[in-house]
């Protein structure tokens, strides 16, 4: 199978960054942020994120870690059982295809009362099912529904994306 990169390792890194920027100019008024990243990949991204904001802001960080089976999202565990409520949080995954992951993906804060909950994917597909509205996205990309999105990650790194 050809792979067929979208982005590369040092685009991926350009992205993550100005991604980064726009969470500070649209919170300034935030004293903190939860990063909430979609196992794996997404809490990949959601500590690249973090460590950008913490280098570029004085906005405090707080990584959270949410796991579920994105193709039957039956059980959605958290790492850690927080009070959402009043805070700041961003959903983190690494593709944003028919909005399914990130609408079951928010069933844990619906106990509290979060200030505002906004998305971070670094690819999205237009393939909307679900009312998702992803506020920061690395490229946004048109593909069939028979094209698949990878995105690769190497421990702490995000090394690239491709499609199938």
């Amino acid at each position: 199978m050809t792979r067929k990169y979208i982005l590369d390792e040092k685009t991926v890194a350009k992205k993550l960054e100005r991604m980064a920027l726009e969470i500070i100019e649209n919170n300034l008024e935030e004293q903190e942020l939860i990063l909430v990243g979609i196992r794996d990949n997404g809490s990949v991204i959601a500590r690249t994120i973090q460590v950008h904001l913490e280098r570029l802001s004085a906005i405090k960080t707080r990584l959270v870690h949410i796991s579920l089976n994105k193709r039957h999202p039956e059980k959605i565990e958290l790492n850690e059982e927080i009070d959402f409520s009043g805070k700041a949080i961003i959903l983190i995954d690494d593709v944003a295809n028919s909005g399914k992951t990130m609408l079951y993906a928010l069933q844990p804060f619906l106990p509290f009362y979060p200030k505002e909950i906004q998305t971070l994917a670094l690819v999205e597909r237009s393939h909307k099912a679900f009312p998702i509205h992803t506020d920061y996205v690395g490229v946004s990309l048109a593909t069939t529904l028979q094209d698949h999105i990878y995105v690769e990650v190497e421990g702490d790194r995000v090394t690239g994306a491709y499609i199938i």
